[in-house]
Protein backbone atom coordinates (compact mmCIF):
# COMPACT_ATOMS: atom_id res chain seq x y z
CA UNK A 1 0.00 0.00 0.00
CA UNK A 2 0.93 3.89 -0.44
CA UNK A 3 2.11 5.79 1.98
CA UNK A 4 1.58 9.16 3.53
CA UNK A 5 4.20 10.88 5.17
CA UNK A 6 3.43 13.76 7.23
CA UNK A 7 5.49 16.76 8.27
CA UNK A 8 6.46 18.67 10.69
CA UNK A 9 5.33 15.53 12.72
CA UNK A 10 7.73 12.68 10.90
CA UNK A 11 4.97 10.14 11.26
CA UNK A 12 4.52 7.71 7.93
CA UNK A 13 1.70 5.79 7.62
CA UNK A 14 0.20 3.46 5.25
CA UNK A 15 -3.06 4.87 3.09
CA UNK A 16 -6.06 2.35 1.85
CA UNK A 17 -7.17 3.36 -2.00
CA UNK A 18 -10.87 4.45 -0.38
CA UNK A 19 -9.17 7.04 2.02
CA UNK A 20 -8.52 10.39 1.96
CA UNK A 21 -5.57 12.21 3.20
CA UNK A 22 -7.73 13.64 6.24
CA UNK A 23 -9.02 10.03 6.76
CA UNK A 24 -5.42 9.15 7.11
CA UNK A 25 -4.65 11.46 9.58
CA UNK A 26 -7.79 11.58 11.81
CA UNK A 27 -7.18 7.43 12.34
CA UNK A 28 -3.24 7.93 12.78
CA UNK A 29 -4.41 10.79 15.13
CA UNK A 30 -2.26 13.65 13.11
CA UNK A 31 -4.30 16.56 14.30
CA UNK A 32 -5.05 18.10 10.74
CA UNK A 33 -7.57 21.15 10.82
CA UNK A 34 -10.92 20.49 9.60
CA UNK A 35 -13.41 22.95 9.97
CA UNK A 36 -16.21 22.23 8.32
CA UNK A 37 -15.45 18.66 9.17
CA UNK A 38 -13.74 17.10 5.38
CA UNK A 39 -16.99 18.69 2.95
CA UNK A 40 -14.63 21.28 0.86
CA UNK A 41 -16.51 24.15 2.43
CA UNK A 42 -13.13 25.54 4.01
CA UNK A 43 -9.34 25.35 3.39
CA UNK A 44 -8.74 24.51 7.12
CA UNK A 45 -6.95 21.24 6.22
CA UNK A 46 -4.99 22.44 3.50
CA UNK A 47 -1.68 20.90 3.32
CA UNK A 48 1.35 21.34 0.92
CA UNK A 49 2.81 18.03 -1.43
CA UNK A 50 6.24 18.50 -0.62
CA UNK A 51 6.77 14.97 -2.73
CA UNK A 52 4.87 13.13 -4.62
CA UNK A 53 2.54 15.13 -6.19
CA UNK A 54 2.25 13.46 -9.92
CA UNK A 55 0.57 10.28 -7.06
CA UNK A 56 -2.35 12.43 -5.67
CA UNK A 57 -5.59 12.40 -7.52
CA UNK A 58 -7.08 15.77 -9.46
CA UNK A 59 -8.81 18.47 -7.33
CA UNK A 60 -12.66 17.57 -6.99
CA UNK A 61 -15.26 20.44 -7.81
CA UNK A 62 -15.76 21.56 -4.46
CA UNK A 63 -11.77 21.60 -4.21
CA UNK A 64 -11.53 23.65 -7.64
CA UNK A 65 -14.10 26.46 -6.59
CA UNK A 66 -11.86 26.95 -3.13
CA UNK A 67 -8.68 27.21 -4.87
CA UNK A 68 -9.84 29.76 -7.57
CA UNK A 69 -11.19 31.13 -4.74
CA UNK A 70 -8.04 31.37 -2.36
CA UNK A 71 -5.28 30.88 -5.61
CA UNK A 72 -3.87 28.06 -4.29
CA UNK A 73 -0.49 26.71 -6.18
CA UNK A 74 -0.90 22.95 -7.30
CA UNK A 75 1.05 21.67 -4.54
CA UNK A 76 -1.74 23.19 -1.64
CA UNK A 77 -4.18 20.59 -1.81
CA UNK A 78 -7.43 19.96 0.31
CA UNK A 79 -6.41 16.46 2.77
CA UNK A 80 -10.23 15.73 2.81
CA UNK A 81 -10.20 15.81 -0.83
CA UNK A 82 -7.14 14.01 -2.00
CA UNK A 83 -6.52 10.70 -2.56
CA UNK A 84 -3.60 9.16 -2.84
CA UNK A 85 -1.57 6.01 -5.72
CA UNK A 86 1.87 6.58 -4.67
CA UNK A 87 4.15 7.72 -1.70
CA UNK A 88 3.63 11.24 -0.75
CA UNK A 89 5.17 13.69 1.28
CA UNK A 90 2.68 15.91 2.75
CA UNK A 91 3.62 19.22 5.36
CA UNK A 92 0.48 20.50 7.42
CA UNK A 93 -0.37 24.26 7.18
CA UNK A 94 -2.90 25.15 9.63
CA UNK A 95 -0.69 24.53 12.61
CA UNK A 96 0.56 25.04 15.67
CA UNK A 97 -1.12 24.05 20.07
CA UNK A 98 -3.48 27.09 19.70
CA UNK A 99 -5.08 24.97 16.32
CA UNK A 100 -4.90 22.20 18.32
CA UNK A 101 -6.52 23.13 21.38
CA UNK A 102 -9.31 24.91 19.59
CA UNK A 103 -10.57 22.30 17.78
CA UNK A 104 -10.97 20.14 21.60
CA UNK A 105 -12.63 22.62 23.64
CA UNK A 106 -15.95 22.59 25.26
CA UNK A 107 -18.03 25.57 26.02
CA UNK A 108 -19.79 26.00 29.17
CA UNK A 109 -22.90 28.46 29.62
CA UNK A 110 -23.30 29.46 32.70
CA UNK A 111 -27.35 29.34 33.52
CA UNK A 112 -26.72 31.65 37.39
CA UNK A 113 -29.54 33.96 37.55
CA UNK A 114 -29.18 37.48 38.97
CA UNK A 115 -30.98 40.40 39.98
CA UNK A 116 -30.21 43.37 38.83
CA UNK A 117 -27.49 45.82 40.94
CA UNK A 118 -25.21 48.98 40.17
CA UNK A 119 -21.41 48.27 40.21
CA UNK A 120 -18.23 50.42 38.90
CA UNK A 121 -15.86 48.37 36.39
CA UNK A 122 -13.38 48.69 33.91
CA UNK A 123 -14.79 48.18 30.57
CA UNK A 124 -12.68 46.89 27.53
CA UNK A 125 -14.25 47.48 23.68
CA UNK A 126 -12.45 45.26 20.87
CA UNK A 127 -13.23 45.34 17.15
CA UNK A 128 -11.73 44.64 14.09
CA UNK A 129 -10.52 47.11 11.69
CA UNK A 130 -11.68 46.12 8.00
CA UNK A 131 -14.08 42.84 9.13
CA UNK A 132 -16.52 43.39 6.68
CA UNK A 133 -13.93 43.24 3.36
CA UNK A 134 -12.24 40.61 5.31
CA UNK A 135 -15.37 38.23 5.53
CA UNK A 136 -16.42 39.10 2.13
CA UNK A 137 -12.96 37.83 0.75
CA UNK A 138 -13.25 35.11 2.67
CA UNK A 139 -15.22 31.17 2.57
CA UNK A 140 -17.46 31.43 5.79
CA UNK A 141 -15.48 28.51 7.98
CA UNK A 142 -12.50 30.53 7.17
CA UNK A 143 -14.05 33.81 8.81
CA UNK A 144 -15.47 31.80 11.95
CA UNK A 145 -11.88 29.66 12.16
CA UNK A 146 -9.88 33.40 11.80
CA UNK A 147 -12.44 34.92 14.80
CA UNK A 148 -12.54 31.59 16.78
CA UNK A 149 -8.94 31.45 16.61
CA UNK A 150 -8.09 35.16 16.87
CA UNK A 151 -11.24 35.52 20.37
CA UNK A 152 -9.58 32.36 21.82
CA UNK A 153 -6.18 34.29 21.99
CA UNK A 154 -7.62 37.66 23.16
CA UNK A 155 -9.51 35.69 26.32
CA UNK A 156 -6.18 34.35 27.29
CA UNK A 157 -5.07 37.71 27.71
CA UNK A 158 -7.54 38.51 29.26
CA UNK A 159 -8.28 36.05 31.96
CA UNK A 160 -4.40 36.30 32.33
CA UNK A 161 -4.93 39.78 33.96
CA UNK A 162 -7.66 39.13 35.81
CA UNK A 163 -10.70 40.08 33.35
CA UNK A 164 -13.26 38.27 31.91
CA UNK A 165 -15.25 38.64 28.40
CA UNK A 166 -18.45 39.41 29.23
CA UNK A 167 -20.34 39.15 25.49
CA UNK A 168 -18.60 39.06 21.65
CA UNK A 169 -20.81 40.99 19.38
CA UNK A 170 -19.98 40.36 15.69
CA UNK A 171 -16.42 40.60 15.22
CA UNK A 172 -15.95 42.45 18.59
CA UNK A 173 -16.17 41.65 22.15
CA UNK A 174 -16.60 43.49 25.53
CA UNK A 175 -14.63 42.32 29.07
CA UNK A 176 -14.86 43.19 32.61
CA UNK A 177 -12.62 44.19 35.27
CA UNK A 178 -13.52 44.02 38.33
CA UNK A 179 -11.86 47.44 40.29
CA UNK A 180 -11.20 47.45 44.14
CA UNK A 181 -7.63 48.44 44.16
CA UNK A 182 -8.28 51.18 41.71
CA UNK A 183 -4.84 52.03 39.75
CA UNK A 184 -3.52 48.10 39.97
CA UNK A 185 -6.66 46.76 38.53
CA UNK A 186 -7.03 49.50 36.11
CA UNK A 187 -3.47 48.88 34.82
CA UNK A 188 -4.53 45.18 34.68
CA UNK A 189 -7.00 47.29 32.07
CA UNK A 190 -3.70 48.81 30.34
CA UNK A 191 -1.29 45.82 30.36
CA UNK A 192 -4.05 43.09 29.20
CA UNK A 193 -5.16 45.82 26.41
CA UNK A 194 -0.76 46.14 25.19
CA UNK A 195 -0.66 42.40 25.46
CA UNK A 196 -3.59 42.24 22.80
CA UNK A 197 -2.16 44.33 20.44
CA UNK A 198 1.04 42.61 20.31
CA UNK A 199 -0.85 39.18 20.58
CA UNK A 200 -2.09 40.12 17.01
CA UNK A 201 1.12 41.69 16.19
CA UNK A 202 3.19 38.46 16.61
CA UNK A 203 0.19 35.65 16.55
CA UNK A 204 -2.54 36.64 14.59
CA UNK A 205 -1.76 38.83 11.63
CA UNK A 206 1.35 36.42 10.71
CA UNK A 207 -1.19 34.04 10.42
CA UNK A 208 -3.91 35.73 8.43
CA UNK A 209 -0.90 36.68 6.28
CA UNK A 210 0.44 33.79 5.58
CA UNK A 211 -2.90 31.28 5.12
CA UNK A 212 -5.15 34.18 4.21
CA UNK A 213 -3.42 37.00 2.31
CA UNK A 214 -4.92 39.60 4.53
CA UNK A 215 -4.06 42.38 6.87
CA UNK A 216 -5.38 42.38 10.25
CA UNK A 217 -5.82 45.43 12.50
CA UNK A 218 -7.78 46.12 15.85
CA UNK A 219 -8.98 48.79 18.42
CA UNK A 220 -9.51 48.96 21.81
CA UNK A 221 -11.31 51.73 24.22
CA UNK A 222 -10.75 51.40 27.66
CA UNK A 223 -13.07 53.39 30.56
CA UNK A 224 -13.97 53.15 33.85
CA UNK A 225 -17.50 53.93 35.13
CA UNK A 226 -21.02 52.59 36.31
CA UNK A 227 -23.28 50.02 34.98
CA UNK A 228 -26.17 48.16 35.41
CA UNK A 229 -25.35 43.97 35.98
CA UNK A 230 -28.04 41.33 36.19
CA UNK A 231 -29.16 38.48 34.18
CA UNK A 232 -31.14 39.15 31.38
CA UNK A 233 -33.52 37.69 28.57
CA UNK A 234 -36.60 35.55 28.55
CA UNK A 235 -37.32 32.55 30.99
CA UNK A 236 -35.38 30.05 29.00
CA UNK A 237 -32.39 32.04 27.70
CA UNK A 238 -31.42 34.69 30.21
CA UNK A 239 -27.70 35.50 30.73
CA UNK A 240 -25.74 37.78 32.40
CA UNK A 241 -24.76 41.14 31.03
CA UNK A 242 -24.02 44.49 31.72
CA UNK A 243 -25.98 47.54 30.53
CA UNK A 244 -25.46 51.88 31.09
CA UNK A 245 -24.15 54.84 29.59
CA UNK A 246 -20.49 53.75 30.77
CA UNK A 247 -20.91 50.46 28.38
CA UNK A 248 -22.14 52.88 25.28
CA UNK A 249 -19.40 55.44 26.21
CA UNK A 250 -16.83 52.75 26.32
CA UNK A 251 -18.06 51.71 22.51
CA UNK A 252 -17.82 54.90 21.45
CA UNK A 253 -14.04 55.39 22.68
CA UNK A 254 -13.29 51.92 20.74
CA UNK A 255 -14.46 53.52 17.45
CA UNK A 256 -13.28 57.01 17.80
CA UNK A 257 -10.06 54.97 17.10
CA UNK A 258 -11.13 54.70 13.43
CA UNK A 259 -10.89 58.70 12.71
CA UNK A 260 -7.89 59.02 14.88
CA UNK A 261 -5.94 56.55 13.04
CA UNK A 262 -4.92 54.98 16.85
CA UNK A 263 -5.32 51.25 18.32
CA UNK A 264 -5.47 51.65 22.06
CA UNK A 265 -7.63 54.68 23.36
CA UNK A 266 -8.35 55.37 27.24
CA UNK A 267 -11.03 57.59 28.66
CA UNK A 268 -10.09 60.60 31.34
CA UNK A 269 -11.02 58.90 34.11
CA UNK A 270 -8.82 55.86 32.94
CA UNK A 271 -6.01 58.25 32.73
CA UNK A 272 -5.88 60.41 35.74
CA UNK A 273 -5.66 57.21 37.89
CA UNK A 274 -2.45 55.75 35.93
CA UNK A 275 -1.06 58.63 33.99
CA UNK A 276 2.01 57.91 35.84
CA UNK A 277 2.26 54.40 34.70
CA UNK A 278 1.40 54.83 31.07
CA UNK A 279 3.16 56.74 28.31
CA UNK A 280 0.31 57.88 26.07
CA UNK A 281 1.09 59.30 22.15
CA UNK A 282 -2.07 61.04 20.63
CA UNK A 283 -4.23 63.32 23.51
CA UNK A 284 -7.60 64.25 21.25
CA UNK A 285 -11.20 65.90 22.64
CA UNK A 286 -14.28 64.40 20.42
CA UNK A 287 -17.66 64.94 21.14
CA UNK A 288 -20.27 61.81 21.60
CA UNK A 289 -23.26 61.80 19.86
CA UNK A 290 -26.51 62.70 22.18
CA UNK A 291 -23.76 64.12 24.30
CA UNK A 292 -22.82 67.21 24.91
CA UNK A 293 -20.00 67.18 26.86
CA UNK A 294 -16.44 67.59 25.44
CA UNK A 295 -14.66 64.84 26.29
CA UNK A 296 -10.12 63.92 26.42
CA UNK A 297 -8.84 60.47 25.03
CA UNK A 298 -5.26 59.39 25.37
CA UNK A 299 -3.58 56.87 23.25
CA UNK A 300 -1.57 54.52 24.96
CA UNK A 301 1.69 53.68 23.73
CA UNK A 302 3.36 51.42 26.54
CA UNK A 303 4.14 51.37 29.95
CA UNK A 304 6.21 54.28 31.86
Amino acid sequence: MPAITFLPDNVKEEIRTDETILDLALRSSIPLTHVCQGNARCSTCRVQIVKGLENVSPRSDGENVIAGKMGFSPEIRLACQAKVSGDVTVHRLVLDEVDVEMTSLLIRESNASQTGFEKKVLILFADIRGFTSLAEALLPYDVVHILNRYFHLMNEVIVRHGGHIDNYIGDGFLALFDVSAKQQDMLSGIKAGLEMLDVVEKKIKPYVRTFFKRDFRIGIGLHHGLVIAGSIGGLDNKRQTIIGDAVNFTSRIESSNKQLGTEFLISEDVYAVVRQKVRVNLTQTITIPGKSDVHTLYEVVGLA
